[in-house]
């Protein structure tokens, strides 16, 4: 019955952009006494089957932290466990790109990550950049401040070579320099794992989104959740500073 409410509401109820802070893998690994690979693992395996029912509710785009600038500080096998995943979720998308809708892109710095795999995200974003299904944004090495800093870079270098001044420089044109340029705005913001905090995603983005928290666990997030969050958007008075 809430899925029908959320649905007859239209596309206007319905958040076109929904970002997720997929936390709580270390955690549902750790309850049921293994390691966190296996949380991993199942996280991945959470996001692969939430796409097509994002898809199918309405929600136009969906951004996903998968790996943040902060995270290469944790162990060496983590770190790589965590690749190696990103590496397998990608050569899937690559290999079902015949039948699946999915428009698949990344935000953050991937020039950090090793050769094979950055080819492997060009080449996906490539073969699915004229899907016309949900577009899937994974943030990989991403962190709101660093975005800010290489769009500032960005900005200034434009400056000193004269493409624009520095008057020219407000609100829309700084965004266009972000990760998120070709994105349209954030309208729902959801963190799961239980902790209440922004953690440095997607920063500048949040100006104006709804933010969700939620007790559940990434991996045992699914289709009734995300209904659960859309419903409480949809209780919200989006004013954007007006009255």
């Amino acid at each position: 019955m809430k899925e029908e409410r959320i649905k007859n509401r239209g596309a206007a109820g319905i958040p076109a952009h929904v970002a997720i802070m997929m936390d709580g893998n270390g955690r549902w690994a750790k309850r049921r006494l293994l390691a966190r690979e296996a949380g991993h693992s199942a996280g991945a395996r959470a996001l692969k089957a939430l796409v097509p029912e994002a898809g199918a509710l309405g929600v136009k785009y969906l951004t996903v932290f998968a790996f943040s600038t902060e995270n290469w500080t944790r162990s060496e096998s983590e770190v790589r466990n965590l690749m190696d995943l990103m590496r397998g979720y990608i050569q899937e998308y690559i290999d079902e790109a015949e039948k699946d809708d999915t428009r698949l892109r990344t935000i953050g710095d991937i020039s950090r990550l090793d050769a094979d795999l950055r080819e492997k995200i060009i080449r996906l974003t490539d073969i699915s950049k004229n899907k016309t299904g949900l577009c899937l944004n994974i943030a990989i090495n991403y962190g709101g401040r660093d975005e800010i800093v290489r769009a500032a870079r960005r900005a200034a270098e434009d400056c000193l070579s004269g493409r624009i001044a520095p008057g020219d420089i407000g609100e829309k044109t700084f965004a266009g320099y972000l990760d998120t340029a070709e994105l349209p705005e954030i309208d729902l913001w959801i963190r799961t794992g239980g902790d209440v905090r922004l953690s440095n995603f997607l920063l500048y983005q949040l100006a104006y989104a709804e933010i969700y928290f939620t007790e559940v666990l990434w991996p045992d997030f699914g289709k009734r959740d995300l209904i659960a969050a859309i419903g409480e958007y949809q209780k919200r008075n989006r004013r954007f500073g007006g009255r």
